[in-house]
């Protein structure tokens, strides 16, 4: 174990010396003696329920075998439960107290800029980062470092080697709308017709909702009759943006246009027609999961991720109805509005309070590039938790506990082993049609100073949590009225201060690329 480890010890600091051409041999050693005499344990914290069996244990200890014997450190697992998520994620980074290390992060759902504006992130000189983490360094772009910097230094690592689609939509049974004499389901007006289908199919509930998802199709509504492009990293709700033929003025479409007034009266439409359940915003789901009922034929639609569609769903469905298949009306698909998401959608950082933040890096550049560690952190141990088929593709071994990791901050196409659960067909069929009418998010390289109105964001976001979730299921009887009412309290809230600051850095940053 010895002899491996001192071995495996030079290779990784001969990888640091050809890679890192500002370092000297001093420092080398330096480094070097550092990591053979000082065993460390680096914790990553990710958003997530701790997994209740064995599975994730196994697969650490096969892990850190590996760490150990190549950067002489071990890994821990701290999860944030998804349970008010959000509010206990910060306030979990806002204790600095050096409990851990890596942190996963988003600049979309997980308030990253903001965290790194309050020095919960640690900055990362460029040179830190070519010595500790050399080959995730040379598989970064400048352009995509640059999307990650805050004056001038470096603060996340970026998932962007990993193709995935999470934008959102709603899967749907193609056979059925097939029956309602629809070719498949492209339109608003198109799911009006399904669900009218489906509410008379015997043993189906239309939408068995639990309320959770309102956003999400409040906001793909409008980009499906309108060509508006979220803006990132200011609320969590998606209410600020601006225009795809106009990038240059921001606006918000929760507070002005009529798409929301328009979406507000389908809803209503939507309740009265019972495509779900009277209670849907008050009745406790319990373990009722609409996915699964989905893929038992017992409801008709899912929002959720293009993704989830095609490596959770679309094969399940097939296995366990027979003669079923499903399609996905992707929100966008009427006006072909369509963003790829930010490559710091997924992402990881460094605790500013973290005790050996070198360590850290290593770490994390060999779960990013390192085929032993990638596979461990992503699928378990191979022969234990998963296998290899005939033709290459990763499926689980019968009867053995999976791992819980949620490592969504570095995975890499290169590394990746696809697998028999996801319908790669209809991912390449998805992905082309994506590809033809994509756009790059336009502001990755933003970072919203959101100081001067940080109130006015807290009440608006309180009005949109009064609101929102009776527009989105029709629990209104008159929704005209009902949004008015809305705006006029966005209004009072402050929506238009939120605007016109956001505009004039918007201002700032257009007129730096001239």
């Amino acid at each position: 174990m010895r002899t491996k480890f001192v071995r495996g010890l030079a290779a990784f600091a001969c990888s640091f010396f050809l890679l890192s051409c500002t370092e000297n041999q001093v420092t080398q050693r330096d480094i070097n003696s550092d990591v053979q005499n000082h065993h460390v344990i680096i914790t990553y914290l990710t958003v997530g329920n701790k997994p209740g069996d064995s599975g994730t244990s196994i697969m650490l200890e096969k892990l850190n075998e590996r760490l150990t014997k190549l950067v002489n450190a071990e890994l821990e697992i701290c999860y944030i439960p998804w349970n008010n998520y959000q509010t206990n994620y910060n306030l979990k980074l806002a204790e600095n107290d050096g409990s851990i290390d890596l942190i996963g992060t988003a600049t979309d759902w997980l308030d990253a800029w903001k965290n790194a504006g309050l020095g919960n992130f640690m900055p990362l000189s460029d040179e830190m980062v070519q010595t500790y983490a050399p080959k995730t360094w040379a598989s970064v772009s400048k352009e995509h470092w640059d999307v990650c910097r805050l004056n001038g230094d470096i603060y996340f690592f970026p998932e962007d080697n990993f193709t995935q689609w999470t934008n959102h939509g709603f899967m749907y049974r193609l056979d059925w709308a097939k029956e309602a004499g629809l070719n498949g389901v492209h339109s608003w007006e198109d799911m009006t017709k399904y669900l009218d289908y489906a509410k008379n199919v015997k043993n189906v509930i239309p939408w068995d909702s639990d309320g959770s998802s309102s956003s999400f199709h409040a906001e793909g509504y409008i980009q499906s009759k309108s060509d508006y492009i979220i803006a990132d990293g200011i609320t969590s709700t998606s209410m600020f943006g601006v225009k795809k033929s106009n990038q240059k003025k921001f606006y918000s479409p929760f507070y002005e246009g009529k798409e929301l007034v328009e979406y507000a009266k389908l809803m209503r439409q939507w309740s009265l027609n019972g495509y779900w359940l009277p209670g849907v915003l008050t009745d406790d789901a319990g373990n009722r999961s609409n996915r699964d009922e989905f893929c038992e034929g017992k409801t008709a639609i899912e929002q959720h991720h293009t993704q989830t569609w095609y490596t959770q769903v679309y094969n399940r469905l097939k296995t366990n109805v027979p003669g079923a298949d499903s399609g996905f009306f992707w929100f966008g698909e009427e006006s072909k509005n369509i963003v790829y998401q930010t490559i710091t959608h997924g992402a990881m950082a460094v605790s500013a309070a973290s005790k050996n933040p070198e360590r850290a890096l290593m770490v994390y550049d060999l779960l990013r590039n390192d085929e032993e560690c990638y596979n461990l952190i992503n699928y378990g141990v191979e022969g234990v938790q998963f296998k290899r088929n005939k033709d290459g593709y990763r499926e689980s071994v019968l009867g053995s506990y999976g791992i819980v990791t949620n490592y969504w901050w570095g995975r890499n196409d290169n590394l990746e082993i696809r697998n028999t659960d996801t319908n790669w067909d209809v991912f390449d069929q998805i992905n082309a049609i994506y590809s033809q009418y994509k756009i790059d998010y336009p502001f990755g390289q933003i970072v919203w100073d959101l100081s001067n109105v940080s109130s006015e964001i807290d009440a608006v976001n309180d009005v949109y949590g009064q609101y929102m979730g009776n527009i989105c299921y029709g629990q209104n009887p008159n929704p005209e009225e009902y949004v008015a009412a809305f705006r006029r309290d966005l209004k009072q809230a402050g929506i238009e201060k939120i605007i016109n600051e956001l505009q004039k850095q918007l201002d700032s940053f257009y007129s730096k690329k001239r």
